[in-house]
């Protein structure tokens, strides 16, 4: 006869998924949901619309038009996926969030320039 484990025997047996590198489902969620909403409104408005827009209205073929940017937008955004693997893998998360926000300031910097000039 198999003896009867309790259910925190059980919990105690099972792998603890606090110490785990894989993200839950929850986890995957948020993230595809963030990646989502951040890509979603900065390419509203943007030039990359606006030519898809003008290439379907002259070609009257929407759903190529669709098809080439859709491909396109797929294969840009596994090229920054493919960096950002790469650059997480070589720097240090401090390096790229300073780096980052320099970047930013930067730009930031170089665009009131040309706004007051």
């Amino acid at each position: 006869m198999m003896p009867v484990e309790t259910e925190s025997q059980l919990q105690e047996s099972l792998p603890d998924k606090s110490q785990s590198k894989l993200p839950s489902t929850a986890e995957h969620w948020q993230i595809v949901s963030a990646t989502f909403i951040t890509v979603f409104i900065a390419e509203l408005g943007d030039k990359t619309q606006l030519t898809t827009l003008v290439i379907a209205a002259q070609s009257h073929q929407p759903w190529i038009v669709f098809a080439g940017a859709a491909i396109a937008l797929v294969s840009t955004s596994l090229l920054g996926v493919l960096a950002g693997k790469w650059l997480a893998k070589t720097f240090s998360p401090n390096l790229l969030n300073t780096l980052a926000g320099l970047s930013f300031l930067i730009l930031s910097i170089s665009l009131l320039w040309d706004a007051i000039a």
